[in-house]
């Protein structure tokens, strides 16, 4: 085989390879967003509302600020099956090609290099033990008079994106301006 073909071809499946140990590291980020929202409900309807929702997520109260009106949540967030086996097969691919490329460039040895697949579920026994955690999701309700117009009540919220998304979702608040 042509060596400028193959150095070039060896290189750009590096960069895949630094490219999906990032993609697999990334899966377990901390992905905590801190946001406003408004409502046009009083503060006091809207605390028991915030309750009621996140009991129904499975998440319970960890503690209560009576005096600045802040409630923490905890829950437990499983990881996915789906992402554990999608980020082993990502990984079987990727080390499948890097062990191709080595085994052109390493003919005499070329076996051992697939003897690196067995690495690929590391990949997703990494995502399994990291990504099941505690998730804390605090909320501060304030009245919003004179910040947003038409709308009674603030949520100070600090969550994951995802649950901030599906709380705006089911519940009717909305962004608002600071």
């Amino acid at each position: 085989m042509n060596p400028p073909i193959l150095s070039s071809t060896f290189l750009l499946t590096l960069l895949l390879a630094v490219g999906l140990f990032f993609f697999i590291r990334a899966s377990v980020k901390d992905r905590t967003e801190e946001v406003k929202l408004f409502s046009e409900q009083a503060e006091d309807s809207l605390l028991s509302e915030l309750r009621q929702y996140f009991s129904q997520r499975a998440y319970r109260v960890a503690a209560v600020d009576a005096a600045q009106n802040q409630v923490t949540f905890e829950g437990y967030v499983r990881p996915s099956w789906f992402l554990a086996i999608f980020l082993t097969l990502l990984a079987a691919v990727g080390i499948l090609c890097l062990a191709l490329i080595l085994s052109v460039v390493f003919p005499q040895i070329g076996r051992v290099f697939l003897g690196l697949l067995l690495l690929a579920p590391a990949s997703g026994y990494f995502y399994w033990q990291k990504a099941g955690r505690t998730e804390k999701v605090s909320v501060k309700v304030e009245t919003a008079a004179g910040v947003e117009p038409g709308m009674q009540s603030a949520i100070a919220i600090k969550a994951h994106r995802d649950e901030i998304a599906e709380m705006q979702r089911a519940l009717p608040l909305k962004i608002g301006r600071d």
